[in-house]
C-alpha cells in the first residue's frame, strides 16, 4: 500500500470577526491566522503517520464512500461527504480565496493506482472585512476519481483508508478538523455527480496584460446568465501576480464568447513562471455553474462595453457637485420640512441684525456639515471593518429610532408651548449660536431617511472611493443641505424677503406641531414594526418622562423652582426606568413585509437568479419602513391597480427587498449596484440585464415598461 496525496493544502489568512483589533492592525491578524494554519499542517501531518485524528470532525463531520467495486483500468469514484453540525459552519473550495484552508487528503492505495483531481460543486462567496472567501454552506460532497492499473488486483480488496485535514469556520472563528477515513459502499452517487460542476467541452483562453487577467469562455449566446462569478483555482499567476479576489469582476459578451476580466495584485520580490493553464469554475447563479480549462490565447472584445462590472466613476469634481445638489434638494423632502420651517422662523426672529444672522447661519451650517461628515466617516469605517451598512443605517437600530421618537415628541411638545429652552432655534425665541448648531445637527439627522436625485450617484461613489474622497463627498452633501440658510445669512437681498417678526410667529410655531406630530406617529409605527408593542410602550414612557421633566425645568413654569424639583426628578426617573425596560425587554418580532397588491417575492440572490432564468421580465424594488421617499414612491408608482394589471398582462415577476432591519444580502447587492441606500428600483427585461430606474417614480413609468415588454414578448 502507498500513500497518495490528492491535493496540496492551500493555506492563507482566515478572516475573523470584526473587532477593533481587526480595524487597527490587519497584518497581525493575518500573521496569527497564518501561524495557526502552519501549526495545524505540521501537527496534522504528524498525526497522519499513526492514523490518529487530533482535532476530530465535531463541527463539520466527514464520511468516505466508494461507488461499488473498482475495475482494472477504469475510473472509480470515491466521495467525501462533509456535513456541518449547524448552519453557522462552512467549509472551503480547493482555492479558499483570501482566507481559509483547502482540504488536504491522503489515501492508502495499492501501487500503480492513479488519483485524479478532486471534483467540487459550485462554491459560494463570503466577504468579511474586505477579504473574499470561497466556501460551501450546508452539506457538500467532493468526488475523487481513482483509476486502478490495467492489471490491478481488485478481488477481495480491503477497504480504502486515508486521512483528511480541513478547516471549519463561522463568520467569527475557525477550528482545524481532521479525521481517519475508511471507505464504505453506499451513498447517492447519481445525485452527487449531478451536483458537480460539469466540464465545458470547449477550451477557454486566457491572457495576462499588465495587472489584468482576461479569460474568454465559450458559451452559447442564448444561455441565460444569472449572478456571475468566476472562481479561479490557480493561486499564483507568475511573477508575483495573484488575483484580487474581493475586486468586482467585469463581464463582456459577444455572441458565443463570454469574457471575464479581473484585477491582479503583485507581491514584490516573488517570482514564478506564468502558468500554461488556468482552471476554475464559472458560477452562473442559483447554484449552477461549469468547470473550465483555459490556455494562453488572444482574448478579444477590448473595445466592447461591459454589461456587468464596476460602474465607471465620474470625475471627482462632478461627484462633489452632485452631492451638493443632492443635499440642496433634501430641503424640499417631506422628512426635513418641519425643522427647516422653524429654522426660517429663527432667521426671521433675527430681524435686521446682520451680524446675528451670519453667526446663526454659520452655526447652523457647522451643525449640518458635522453631522453629515461624521455619519459618512462612520459608514466608511464600519464598511472597512466588514459591516454591510449604507446611508441611514442607524435607522435600522431600534434604540436609535426610539431616541429619534422621543426627540420628535419633545419638539412637538415644545411647539405647542408646554416648555421652552432658551437659545434653541426651534423654541421661538431669539436664536443663539449653540441653538442653531443643535438645529443643524437635528436637521441632518432627520434627513437621513431621505434620498433624492443626484444623491444616489454621489453617495454610491463615496463608498468605493478613497476614504478622504468619500468624506469630502459627505461634507459636500451637508453644505448643500445648509446652503439655503447660509445664503439667507450672508445675502441681504434674500434675508429681506423673510417676513417681519411679529405675533404671527408664535401661531406659526404652534401650527408646526402638526407636521412634527405626524412625524411622531410615523416613528411610533416604525417602532412597532421593528420592536413590537412592548418596545413602543417603553419608548412612549421615555418620551413622556422627558416631556414632563422639560416642562418642570423650563423657565416658563409658574411654580417656584423648589416646588418643581421633585416633579422634575419624578419625570427623569420615569424616563430612566422606561429606557432600561426598553433595552432589557427588546424582543424583535418576526420580520414581515407589508402587504402589496403586486404580491412580490422576497428578495434573495437565489430568488433573483431563478426569476431571471424563467425568461420573464423582473421588477425589483428595495425599500424600508423608515424611508419616507420609498413610501411616497410606492403610493405614486408601485401600489396602483394600473401597475398590477399591466404587470399581470406582461408576466412581470415582482420582487421586494425590505431593508427595514439589517440584511447583509441586500446591503451587498446595493453596493454592487453602486447604491448607498434605498430606494433602489431595477427593471430586468426578459432575458436582459438590469436597468436602474430613477429614484423618484412617476405614475406611468412602471405600466409603460410593462406594456413595452408585453408588446415585445406577447404571451
Amino acid at each position: 500500500m502507498s500513500k497518495s496525496r490528492l491535493s496540496v493544502m492551500v493555506t492563507v489568512p482566515r478572516a475573523g470577526g470584526v473587532t477593533l483589533a481587526r480595524i487597527m492592525d490587519v497584518s497581525l491578524a493575518r500573521l496569527a491566522a497564518f501561524m495557526l494554519a502552519i501549526t495545524c499542517l505540521m501537527s496534522g501531518a504528524a498525526f497522519a503517520q499513526d492514523k490518529t485524528a487530533r482535532f476530530g470532525d465535531e463541527n463539520i463531520s466527514v464520511e468516505l464512500f466508494a461507488d461499488g467495486s473498482p475495475t482494472p483500468g477504469k475510473e472509480w469514484l470515491l466521495a467525501l461527504r462533509f456535513t456541518p453540525s449547524s448552519e453557522e459552519w462552512h467549509g472551503y473550495w480547493s482555492n479558499p480565496g483570501d482566507a481559509g484552508q483547502g482540504m488536504d487528503l491522503q489515501l492508502d492505495l495499492p501501487d500503480g493506482w492513479n488519483v485524479g483531481k478532486p471534483l467540487y460543486p459550485v462554491p459560494q462567496t463570503l466577504l468579511i472585512g474586505g477579504l473574499m472567501n470561497h466556501i460551501f454552506e450546508g452539506e457538500y460532497v467532493v468526488l475523487v476519481p481513482v483509476t486502478p492499473g490495467a492489471d490491478a488486483a481488485v478481488a477481495n480488496l480491503a477497504p480504502v483508508t486515508g486521512f483528511v485535514e480541513y478547516l471549519a469556520c463561522t463568520d467569527r472563528i475557525c477550528v482545524p478538523q481532521d479525521a481517519v477515513l475508511e471507505a464504505r459502499r453506499g451513498g447517492d452517487f447519481a445525485d452527487w455527480r449531478g451536483r458537480i460542476a460539469p466540464l465545458l467541452d470547449s477550451e477557454a483562453g486566457f491572457e495576462i496584460s499588465g495587472e489584468r487577467l482576461r479569460i474568454g469562455i465559450p458559451l452559447p449566446a442564448e444561455m441565460e446568465l444569472g449572478e456571475l462569478h468566476l472562481f479561479v483555482e490557480n493561486t499564483s499567476l507568475g511573477n508575483g501576480l495573484h488575483l484580487e479576489y474581493a475586486a468586482i469582476q467585469t463581464w463582456i459578451r459577444d455572441g458565443n464568447l463570454l469574457v471575464a476580466e479581473m484585477p491582479l495584485a503583485r507581491t514584490k520580490g516573488v517570482g514564478g513562471d506564468r502558468p500554461d493553464r488556468i482552471e476554475g469554475i464559472l458560477a452562473l447563479g442559483g447554484g449552477e455553474g461549469v468547470r473550465f480549462v483555459a490556455t494562453p490565447a488572444d482574448v478579444p472584445l477590448e473595445g466592447l462595453k461591459p454589461f456587468r462590472g464596476p460602474q465607471e466613476t465620474p470625475a471627482f469634481g462632478l461627484l462633489l457637485v452632485a452631492a451638493l445638489i443632492g443635499g440642496l434638494l433634501l430641503n424640499i423632502m417631506p422628512c426635513v420640512f418641519p425643522i427647516l420651517s422653524l429654522k426660517a422662523l429663527a432667521l426671521a426672529q433675527a430681524g435686521g441684525d446682520e451680524g446675528a444672522a451670519r453667526r446663526d447661519a454659520l452655526a447652523y451650517t457647522a451643525g449640518v456639515v458635522l453631522a453629515c461628515a461624521g455619519l459618512g466617516a462612520l459608514i466608511l469605517l464600519l464598511r472597512s471593518a466588514g459591516q454591510q451598512v449604507g446611508w441611514a443605517f442607524q435607522l435600522q437600530e431600534p434604540v436609535i429610532v426610539a431616541s429619534l421618537f422621543a426627540l420628535a415628541a419633545l419638539i412637538t411638545a415644545n411647539f405647542v408651548g408646554l416648555f421652552a429652552i432658551p437659545g434653541l432655534a426651534i423654541s421661538g425665541g431669539k436664536p443663539s449660536s449653540g441653538g442653531s448648531f443643535a438645529t443643524g445637527l437635528l436637521a441632518a439627522f432627520v434627513a437621513t431617511p431621505c434620498t433624492g436625485p443626484f444623491m444616489a450617484l454621489a453617495l454610491g461613489a463615496a463608498l468605493v472611493l478613497r476614504p478622504i474622497e468619500g468624506c469630502a463627498i459627505f461634507t459636500a452633501l451637508g453644505i448643500g443641505l445648509a446652503l439655503p440658510f447660509l445664503l439667507v445669512g450672508f445675502v441681504p437681498a434674500f434675508r429681506k424677503r423673510l417676513p417681519k417678526p411679529g405675533a404671527w410667529m408664535e401661531r406659526f410655531r404652534r401650527w408646526m406641531a402638526l407636521p412634527m406630530g405626524l412625524t411622531v406617529l410615523a416613528l411610533a409605527w416604525l417602532l412597532w414594526r421593528i420592536g413590537g408593542g412592548v418596545f413602543l410602550l417603553s419608548a412612549t414612557g421615555v418620551a413622556a418622562g422627558l416631556i414632563y421633566f422639560a416642562g418642570m425645568i423650563s423657565p416658563e413654569g409658574h411654580a417656584p423652582g423648589r416646588a418643581r424639583t421633585l416633579p422634575a426628578l419624578i419625570g427623569l426617573a420615569m424616563a430612566t426606568v422606561s429606557a432600561i425596560g426598553m433595552v432589557r425587554t427588546y424582543d424583535p418580532p418576526v420580520a414581515d413585509s407589508a402587504q402589496s397588491i403586486l404580491e412580490p417575492q422576497e428578495f434573495s440572490p437565489a430568488n433573483l437568479a431563478a426569476a431571471r432564468a424563467s425568461g420573464q421580465p423582473v421588477f425589483v424594488w428595495f425599500t424600508a419602513d423608515w424611508c419616507i421617499t420609498c413610501k411616497v414612491n410606492e403610493g405614486i408608482g408601485i401600489e396602483r391597480e394600473e401597475t398590477r394589471a399591466t404587470f399581470e398582462e406582461a408576466g412581470v415577476v415582482a420582487m421586494r427587498g425590505d431593508w427595514t432591519r439589517r440584511d447583509d444580502d441586500i446591503a451587498a447587492f446595493l453596493t454592487r449596484q453602486g447604491a448607498a441606500g434605498v430606494p433602489l428600483y431595477l427593471w430586468y427585461p426578459a432575458g436582459g440585464d438590469a436597468r436602474q430606474l430613477p429614484q423618484v417614480l412617476t405614475p406611468d413609468l412602471l405600466p409603460d415598461l410593462a406594456r413595452e415588454e408585453a408588446a415585445r414578448n406577447p404571451r
